[in-house]
């Protein structure tokens, strides 16, 4: 890439940053006034009780900024159904339709009839798969991106027949483990961001110039919806924000054909899962076992888990996030080796 496409790219973040801190204070306004609050767990660290009430599908925020720069940006290439107009259509559209899913979860846990809950489980994790396995395909059988690169290992990995099932894994797992991870005021926003910006460089490696403008342009709304989720949070991001990115950060993982850094430029959102897995896994075998369930965290996630051990909300999260910082550099070196 040249040095004008790199500059494009950081000048991208900067205006979808602006955009974002711009309409972030009429869109909490408007979420007040429509009375979408957060529904806080009563089984949760009693802390987070004061955060009752605060406006929630904030990911509108990241959402919509998104959207028009990368419309406005790409429109030549999408009004002429170009493969390169494809290449960023594909992310964006996974974004708003991972969003609009959220969206409905948000609602129906606030205001709908299943208020606390949000969309029965199974309905959800249906919709996720469905949505993954189409975009998958697409990814697949339209763009044609290379399979796998391996770090150490010369030439592309062809996954064959198990590409659309393993992306489709992928893509619903991030989904989720991102959702997971927007439990603490700013934590989901930062690792997103991280992430994101990490497979912009990456991108920006492999000369792929519109991928690095998209990721770049959303890690920038994400830091522009800091401005207003960092502690005290003044909204927080809902499924509406957290789906999409996680979905989204799949998408972009597997259009730069290093999936395999996934896991280890995103490890907290994968260890904050596992720490999930683990803890209902232990609970049913010891209950099975012993007639009580037990449990081998004081409470899932793991960030709920070191706040019951005495770590404040702003200790996990700057921790958390430094972490990811020497993960995602971790992983833009494994992808130039």
């Amino acid at each position: 890439m040249t040095n004008s496409s790199i500059a494009s790219a950081l000048a991208l973040a900067a205006i979808s940053f602006t955009l974002t801190v711009i309409w972030g204070t009429p869109l909490i306004r408007l979420l007040q006034y429509l009375n979408i609050g957060k529904v806080i767990r009563l089984e949760g660290p009693q802390q987070h009780q004061k955060k009752f009430g605060t406006p929630t599908m904030g990911g509108l925020m990241i959402i919509l900024p998104v959207t028009l720069v990368t419309l406005l940006l790409n429109a030549t290439a999408l009004i002429g159904l170009k493969l390169l107009g494809l290449s960023v259509a594909v992310p964006l559209i996974t974004m708003i339709g991972y969003s609009v899913l959220g969206a409905i979860d948000d609602w129906e846990g606030i205001r709908g009839s299943r208020r606390g809950l949000g969309m029965q489980a199974r309905t959800k994790f249906i919709i996720q798969v469905v949505l993954a396995v189409i975009i998958a395909i697409v990814i697949h059988e339209v763009l044609k991106v290379p399979d796998l690169y391996l770090p150490f290992v010369s030439g592309i990995v062809s996954l064959g027949i198990f590409y659309v099932p393993i992306a489709a894994f992928f893509i619903v797992g991030f989904s989720n483990a991102i959702n997971f991870t927007d439990g603490l005021d700013g934590m989901a926003g930062l690792i997103s961001a991280t992430a994101f910006a990490a497979y912009g460089v990456i991108a920006m490696l492999q000369g792929q110039e519109f991928l690095t403008r998209f990721c770049f342009t959303v890690s920038g709304a994400i830091l522009g919806f800091l401005w207003f989720n960092v502690h005290p949070a003044q909204l927080f991001m809902g499924d509406t924000g957290s789906l999409a990115l996680g979905s989204t950060l799949a998408v972009v993982a597997l259009m730069s054909g290093q999936l395999l850094l996934l896991p280890i430029i995103a490890i907290i959102p994968v260890s904050i899962t596992l720490s999930i897995i683990i803890q209902t896994l232990y609970f049913k075998y010891t209950r099975r076992k012993y007639g009580e369930g037990r449990r081998i965290f004081k409470m899932a996630p793991l960030h709920h888990h070191l706040e019951l051990s005495g770590w404040s909300e702003t200790q996990i999260v700057q921790r958390f996030w430094l972490i990811t910082l020497l993960a995602a550099l971790l992983g833009v070196a494994l992808a130039e080796i």
